[in-house]
Formats: C-alpha cells, sequence, structure tokens
C-alpha cells in the first residue's frame, strides 16, 4: 500500500463530532471527487466516486450524520486496473440531493435558476476547525502525497480554477505557501518543502502519516550527512595522499641528481624524514623533529624544497 494511501486510509477514520465541521469536509469531498447529473426541471443526481473503501463509507456516514440519508452505493470494477474497484455513492434528487448541495456551498438558486459556486464556500470555513475539515475533504477527495523516500510532494488537482485559486487561499492561511500549475485541463495546487507538507499533515490530523514522515526525514538527513562527511574525508584524505607523492618524487629527485648536500640542514633533515615515513601526515612529521615543528612549518619546508626541485628541472632542460 503507497504512502498516500495509508495517509488516506487515517483521515477516513476521522469523523468530526460538530456539524460545521461534517458539513465543511463533506463540501470538499463531493466538489473534488463528486458530479451533478441533471435529471429533469429542478432535479439533479449527485454522484460521488472514489476507489478507496474507507473515503466511501465515510461520506455515507457523513450523509447519515448531517441529512439522515441512506445513500445507494455501487461497486464497480475498473477495467483498466483490474485489481481496484470503484466505489460510486449516488444521492438522488428524491433523496435530498438538491437541499444538499445547497447546503454544502456548492448549488446556488438565483431567480428560479440552479448556479453552480466554484469557490470554496467562505460560510462553511469560518472557524479554524472548519477549515481544517474542508481541507481533509479535498485531501481524501482528489489529493496525494508522494512516498517521503523518493521526494516530497503534496498536491491537490481540481477542476475548477475558482476552485484552486480558493483551496490555495485556504492552504496558505496557515502560512504554508502553496502554489498552483495547470496540467492540461487540471489545476494542481502543490507544496514540495518537507516542513510544510508535516505542517499539513499535521493540520489535517494525520498523525500516524505525519511520524513515519518525520522519522524518513531523519534518517535521510542523516544518511546525507554521513555521506557529505564521507565524501568530504575521502576528498581530504586523496589530497594528502597526491601531495606526499609529489613530495617524496621532489625528494628522490634531489638524491638522484645533486644530491641532499645542497639543502640546508632544516631541509635535508625533513626531507630524510619524508624518505623514512612516507605515510605519515604534516603533524607527524613535524613532531619528530628536534625541536618539533608545527604543520605550516613542515609545509613551508617541503615548498622550498618543491621550489628547488623545479629549478633543477629547470636547469636540466637548458642543458
Amino acid at each position: 500500500m503507497s504512502f498516500s494511501m495509508k495517509t488516506k486510509n487515517e483521515l477516513a477514520r476521522i469523523i468530526p463530532e460538530d456539524r460545521c465541521c461534517q458539513l465543511a469536509e463533506l463540501s470538499a469531498l463531493i466538489r473534488m471527487s463528486g458530479t451533478i447529473q441533471l435529471m429533469g426541471y429542478k432535479k439533479v443526481n449527485v454522484k460521488i466516486i472514489t476507489e478507496n473503501a474507507a473515503i466511501a463509507r465515510k461520506i455515507f456516514t457523513l450523509l447519515k450524520k448531517c441529512f439522515g440519508i441512506h445513500t445507494e452505493l455501487r461497486v464497480r470494477k475498473n477495467r483498466l486496473l483490474k485489481k481496484n474497484n470503484h466505489y460510486v455513492i449516488i444521492i438522488t434528487s428524491d433523496a435530498g440531493a438538491n437541499d444538499i448541495l445547497e447546503k454544502v456551498g456548492i448549488l446556488k438558486v438565483d431567480h428560479k435558476q440552479f448556479l453552480i459556486d466554484y469557490n470554496v464556500p467562505k460560510e462553511l470555513i469560518e472557524d479554524k476547525c472548519c477549515k481544517r475539515a474542508y481541507l481533509r475533504g479535498a485531501f481524501l477527495g482528489a489529493g496525494s502525497v508522494s512516498d517521503p523516500e523518493k521526494t516530497y510532494h503534496l498536491e491537490f488537482v481540481t477542476s475548477s480554477q475558482e476552485h484552486s485559486e480558493g483551496l490555495k487561499e485556504l492552504i496558505n492561511h496557515f502560512d504554508l505557501r502553496a502554489k498552483i500549475v495547470q496540467r492540461k485541463n487540471s489545476y494542481v495546487i502543490y507544496l514540495k518543502e518537507g516542513d510544510r507538507i508535516v505542517d499539513l499533515l499535521n493540520i489535517m490530523g494525520a498523525h500516524l502519516a505525519l511520524l513515519k514522515f518525520e522519522n524518513i526525514r531523519i534518517v535521510k538527513q542523516v544518511r546525507n550527512n554521513v555521506n557529505r562527511i564521507v565524501n568530504c574525508e575521502t576528498a581530504n584524505l586523496s589530497k594528502i595522499v597526491n601531495a606526499s607523492i609529489r613530495q617524496i618524487e621532489n625528494i628522490e629527485y634531489i638524491q638522484k641528481t645533486v644530491g641532499f648536500k645542497i639543502l640546508p640542514d632544516n631541509l635535508r633533515e625533513i626531507a630524510e624524514l619524508r624518505l623514512d615515513y612516507k605515510e605519515a601526515s604534516l603533524k607527524e612529521l613535524g613532531q619528530m623533529l628536534n625541536p618539533p615543528v608545527g604543520k605550516s612549518g613542515v609545509n613551508h619546508r617541503l615548498r622550498k624544497i618543491e621550489k628547488i626541485t623545479e629549478k633543477l628541472k629547470q636547469n636540466e632542460g637548458e642543458l
């Protein structure tokens, strides 16, 4: 089961106690995954489709609690994905579809005309708890969150530009900085920052998903830090090894050509130590000197030997 599916299953088990929150969540669910069917003069049916049995049960429960109705529930096989079912909830006109759509802020009656309001219903989300409920319903209706092992991405998909703008505004009420992108004929409201996704999961009430998300983030961060340290140490080690090889080559060149007799005592001493202890660090070499010399002092002497080597090679080239 995907991380997104587990998150939805957790949210589907949350049934708000207050009717205002029940209406807000139901409004978002219908807007995101419902369709309206015209059945004649001033009559409409509402059809809500979901692939998640837990969400279907939740819609059924919310309709019963808010309006006291038992809706028709059909199960259909998904022809494209044979292992999945489609759960279809149908609210007929006789069962009060018109009244339900009005109560959840979707249907407006103006001069005996039916008008569909695509905006987020402000009257249903005045309280903070109702704002949370609406976001939870929107996510259950047409939301998804990526597996945090792979990437950080949470999105809501809606076919209405007006609703996408209202949903973005609602999410950003919690200072989450959601953005919108158009994808073919749909509008996608999305978050890509791990911290903000965690905040939204908390707002919607997906606390188990939040904990798992955070645990995965911590493991990834530790893993990345370890890799960074290892890469840094590997790079430093390679740098040290290359420098040591170059120093030994310079000293051996002097030894084979003119001998150490041309070197001052301090340079001859460090040259002999470098040949005797090829794997020692500059700090270790400095401690072997009498009196001891610091790392920068040893490096200074080896740089002088390198300049002498370069001059000898230059003279050899001129000859």
